[in-house]
């Protein structure tokens, strides 16, 4: 698998007064998306997400967002190594996903910028 970058995750309270300031330190302008009820800005390495405490509860489960060239060779080598997928690979506004468990417990997204 070739990992291009990690993006952290975090969860904010007020997405438009978040964006200014990590648009201020990355020197990057941010790209808004929606998935389901949640409104995601990826701003250099950072994913801001803001929405209902339901589904943000579930997304602060995932330690950090890793950027990989294809989603199914990662899909593979996770499999090899024993990670258990707890989700997709699926479609996303960006490319495609997955999510897996590795077999330490950690919780990570693969992602690649290839449709579907």
């Amino acid at each position: 698998m070739n990992i291009l970058g990690t993006s952290l995750r975090v969860c904010v309270g007020d997405l438009d007064a978040a964006i200014g300031v990590y648009e201020r330190l990355t020197g990057a302008e941010a790209l808004r998306f929606r998935r389901g009820g949640v409104d995601v800005a990826a701003v250099g390495c950072f994913f801001l997400m803001s929405g209902p405490e339901k589904e943000l509860s579930i997304l602060r489960k995932i330690t950090a967002t890793i950027a990989v060239t294809d989603v199914d060779e990662a899909h593979a080598d996770l499999r090899t190594v024993g990670a258990e997928i707890i989700a997709g690979p699926v479609a996303t506004p960006i490319g495609r996903n997955l999510v897996a468990r590795h077999p330490d417990g950690s919780v990570f997204e693969y992602v690649d910028r290839k449709s579907a």
